[in-house]
C-alpha cells in the first residue's frame, strides 16, 4: 500500500526525470546552433547548461548536461568528444550547482542574487576550458596543440555566463524558477 509520501516522493521524481528530459534536449539542441568565429565558434550550450544546473540543481542537471552535450556531439559527427564532452559538462553543471547553491544562501536581497549565479557560472566555465585543454592533449594525443582551442573556449565560456546570468535573471523576476521545486 502507497503512503502519501511514497506517492508525493514519486510524483516528484517524475518531475525532475521530465524536467531533466527536457533540458537534456534543450542542450543538444541549444549546442547544435553554432556560430562561426575566426577563433573557433560559440553555441548556445553552455547557457542551457548553466539553466539546468541552477533550476535542476546538482545530480539532473549533470545528467541533462551530459546527455545533451554529448549527444550534440554525435549528431554533428565530433563523436570522438563525445565522452570527454559527456564528463566535462557534467563537471561543469557540478560544480555550477554546488557553487551557485552555497553562494546564494548568506545573501538575501534578491538584487544581488545574480552574484553567486556569476561566480559559480565562471568557476564552471573554467572547468570547461580546462577540461576541454586536457582531454585534447591527453587523451586525443594533440599535446601542446590543444592549447589553440583555448581562445574560442574561451569566448564559449565568456558568452556563457553573461547568456546564463541575463536568463536566470529575467526567469528570478518573473518567478518562473518555481516550476523546478
Amino acid at each position: 500500500m502507497s503512503t502519501p509520501t511514497t506517492k508525493r516522493t514519486r510524483k516528484l521524481n517524475v518531475k525532475a526525470i521530465c524536467f531533466c528530459a527536457v533540458f537534456a534536449a534543450m542542450i543538444c539542441v541549444c549546442t547544435l546552433i553554432s556560430v562561426p568565429l575566426p577563433i573557433g565558434y560559440f553555441n548556445l550550450g553552455d547557457i542551457a547548461v548553466l539553466l539546468s544546473s541552477y533550476l535542476l540543481g546538482p545530480v539532473y542537471g549533470m545528467i541533462s548536461a551530459a546527455i545533451g552535450s554529448a549527444l550534440a556531439d554525435i549528431f554533428s559527427s565530433y563523436v570522438i568528444y563525445a565522452p570527454g564532452t559527456a564528463i566535462i559538462k557534467a563537471l561543469m553543471a557540478l560544480v555550477a550547482a554546488l557553487i551557485y547553491k552555497s553562494l546564494k544562501k548568506p545573501i538575501s536581497k534578491p538584487a544581488v542574487d545574480f552574484i553567486p549565479r556569476v561566480i559559480s557560472a565562471i568557476v564552471s566555465e573554467c572547468v570547461m576550458v580546462c577540461g576541454y585543454f586536457l582531454y585534447e592533449s591527453l587523451i586525443l594525443g594533440y599535446g601542446m596543440g590543444a592549447a589553440a582551442s583555448i581562445p574560442g573556449n574561451t569566448l564559449q565560456a565568456v558568452c556563457g555566463v553573461i547568456g546564463a546570468t541575463a536568463l536566470m535573471t529575467a526567469i528570478k523576476a518573473t518567478k518562473a524558477d518555481r516550476l523546478f521545486k
